[in-house]
């Protein structure tokens, strides 16, 4: 059965609207030749009814000879007595024997409708009995009205049916297949363009139609799509290249000194040498960390989040801390709980205050609060700050210092030992929380701001 069912969409519609179509005039046309013979044989009855009951007063006084033929729409009428005789018949009917009695009557009716085969012509009669009470004893008045007129309708409906509803579904059949294919037709030019396009044709996109519909909206979302792919993909070609680069240099300096200590034969220098490969090597590990770290954040990877109190996290991100350059100064308020992630939000902690020591001349300010709440719309939110009093950040740059392997000129340089990784890292995580971190106005030195949204609390 699967086999026989059109593939297409185009076939599949224009198969189905054509069966609905096809039910829904079969159904239409018998009802209306239902309605059509239902109402011809009410006004046939009638009209026999009506000369019934007028021969049959006629009879209950005595004057049947004064009943007249019957009109245009009554074919015959007779009246027969108790005893089978006939009374009185119209012309057509002289000679003709008397009607046979109607089926049995319901108690307390005296009137029954129903049909006889053909009296004169070929058309059915709809004949109509009266029983009257006549001087001469009890009568029954036959009216017969012809269903020539029933039976011409009938003819002239169902073959204009048989001819008009085949023409009409063929119609609809037609219509629906040009329509389906129109609107279809841009969808195929979508496919086939997508169909063509590969990992190095990411700058190529779909046609748009006009039509402002669906298919439209379909196009603009294949092309958005098609936009942050090809974005993506500029994006880890660049950060392959920065990697690259930034790897290439420890490792080059690492043989170099290698070498120097291979050719040197004085071991009073090994030492020397030694140290200063092993500090390439920690910058390596450094930075393949941070590598590995942003290959996770970009596969999306879920956190564990928990709610932790962040000002117990940072208390203990930096009392970790050894040797720091110039005194970090904290500012931390109680009861602040947030959902994240332990390791990764103190990973965010690291970044910034290394980033601030970095670059900080006489300390560094941590500051912890929330902001909203009190039965407004704007909901709660936990708001880390991180101050140094170096020599700050540019507004210009204070966006391009987050994005990777950036280093601003001359103050934040290669010199200061960072990859230029830390302080993306620490949007990324931020922005995997659900948080921003931003770089803000700051009267001196450079002003980092962490936001997380507060754990609700049902």
């Amino acid at each position: 059965m699967r086999r026989l069912w059109p593939t297409t969409v185009r076939a599949r519609a224009t198969v189905g609207a054509g069966l609905v179509v096809a039910a829904a005039l079969a159904l239409a046309s018998f009802a209306l030749l239902g309605l059509l013979e239902a109402n011809l044989l009410r006004n046939a009855e009638n009209d026999a009814r009506r000369q019934a009951e007028t021969v049959a007063q006629l009879a209950a006084t005595g004057r049947l000879g004064r009943a007249r033929p019957p009109g245009r729409t009554v074919e015959f009428v007779q009246v027969v007595s108790a005893d089978g005789r006939v009374l009185f018949s119209s012309p057509n009917l002289i000679g003709v024997p008397a009607f046979p009695p109607a089926p049995p009557e319901t108690p307390g009716t005296r009137m029954h409708t129903w049909r006889i085969r053909p009296v004169d012509g070929d058309h059915r009669q709809r004949v109509v009995q009266v029983v009257t009470q006549t001087p001469d004893g009890p009568a029954t008045v036959y009216a017969g009205a012809s269903l020539r007129d029933a039976d011409a309708a009938d003819d002239t409906t169902t073959a204009a049916l048989v001819i008009g509803m085949p023409l009409l579904l063929a119609t609809v059949v037609l219509v629906t297949w040009r329509v389906t294919g129109h609107a279809l037709r841009p969808v195929e030019a979508i496919r086939a363009e997508v169909a063509e396009i590969s990992d190095r044709d990411l700058h190529r996109r779909v046609p748009v139609p006009a039509t402002r519909d669906e298919v439209a909206r379909l196009a603009e979302t294949m092309n958005a799509t098609l936009d942050r792919l090809e974005a993506s993909g500029i994006r880890q070609r660049q950060f392959i290249a920065d990697a690259s680069h930034e790897l290439r240099s420890p490792i080059t300096v690492l043989r170099t000194q290698l070498e120097v200590a291979l050719a040197v034969r004085d071991p009073e220098l090994w030492p020397e040498l030694i140290g200063g490969a092993l500090e390439d090597i920690e910058r390596l590990q450094r930075l393949a960390a941070d590598l590995l770290l942003l290959a996770r954040i970009d596969a999306a990877q879920p956190v564990p989040a928990v709610p932790l109190d962040l000002g117990a996290l940072v208390r203990e991100v930096l009392e970790e801390r050894l040797g720091d350059r110039v005194p970090v100064r904290v500012d931390l308020a109680a009861e602040v709980e947030v959902t994240a992630g332990a390791l990764w939000l103190g990973r965010v902690v690291t970044n910034l205050v290394d980033n601030a020591q970095r670059y900080a001349v006489r300390g560094v300010d941590v500051t912890l609060r929330t902001t909203g709440g009190g039965g407004g719309a704007v909901p709660r939110t936990a708001v880390l700050e991180v101050v140094d009093d170096g020599p700050g950040i540019p507004g210009a740059d204070r966006e391009r210092v987050f994005e990777r392997f950036t280093r601003l000129d001359d103050s934040r340089s290669r010199d200061h030992g960072g990859a230029g990784l830390g302080l993306a890292i620490a949007r990324d995580l931020s922005t995997h929380h659900g948080g921003t971190l931003t770089a803000e106005d700051c009267a001196g030195g450079a002003r980092l701001v962490l936001r997380l949204p507060l754990t609700r609390r049902s």
